[in-house]
């Protein structure tokens, strides 16, 4: 009979590649500080779109670096370096401090608030990467995981008002302490497949309207079928972060 190889018969060779493997997934994920290096210069430059673009790019690296770090087991083969605080790290700066500099440098708050607004953001965010019951038991996020990196992009493809988004960005910050199921797209269990889908629909809109988008006209009407894709794929999200909210409420209640 043949005998399975266990991790202590490991060859030295093959140990070595996984080793590799693993170092080249850090590599990866810290690859996200370019990104937001570049998201940076053209924050800087004045230029809100591509801005947005590298905010996105560092976003599909923080989507994939999580289950390619679990697949090579980064843990077990780069015990001494920790994933976790490198991902924290990047995040924070692309997440938060970012594009809290977005709207205060591109104005998307009333005269005189873009500061107050840029430290709320960047305060309640500290709460959010610090929590350590940030997540679930059921891979979603408790209270509003501060992704001000979609709530700038939202800003951008709707057009909201100063006094809107000043609205939003009090009601969120609050939310951020409210104990609300939130949704991660890649690790919730529920409707996977499905979530899947609405997650590559809201992807493909969302850089069809930023990459694509004209000076001086809003996305919505220079591609109104992709705003609208964008819209009907938001309000899935939205629809099942209240669902299981409304459940979780629900278990609460009973004796």
């Amino acid at each position: 009979m043949s005998k399975t190889r266990t991790d202590g018969d490991e060859k030295p060779c093959a140990r070595k590649a996984r080793v590799a493997a693993a170092w080249a997934v850090h590599a990866f994920t810290a690859s996200g500080v370019v990104t937001a290096l570049l998201a940076i210069a053209a924050l800087i430059a004045g230029d809100l779109r591509l801005a947005l673009l590298w905010l996105g790019a560092a976003l599909i690296i923080d989507g994939f670096d999580g289950p390619m770090a679990r697949k090579v087991r980064v843990s077990e083969y780069a015990p001494r370096f920790d994933g976790a605080i490198l991902d924290h790290v990047i995040d924070y700066l692309t997440y938060a401090v970012i594009p809290a500099l977005l709207i205060y440098r591109f104005a998307l708050v009333p005269d005189g608030w873009g500061i107050p607004a840029a430290a709320y953001i960047m305060t309640t965010s500290l709460y959010c990467f610090g929590n350590r019951e940030m997540k679930t038991d059921d891979n979603y996020f408790s209270g509003f995981p501060a992704t001000w990196n979609l709530v700038v992009l939202y800003f951008y493809i709707v057009g909201s008002g100063p006094w809107l988004n000043l609205a939003i960005i009090a009601g969120l910050g609050i939310l951020t302490f409210v104990p609300l199921k939130f949704i991660h797209p890649f690790r919730v269990a529920t409707l996977r497949p499905l979530t899947l889908a609405v997650t590559a629909l809201w992807a493909g809109s969302v850089f069809w309207l930023v990459a694509g988008g004209t000076a001086g006209v809003l996305p919505q009407n220079a591609a109104p079928l992709a705003f609208w894709a964008f819209i009907v794929s938001s309000l899935y999200f939205l629809g099942l972060c209240a669902w299981r909210s409304a459940r979780l409420a629900k278990t609460a209640e009973k004796p």
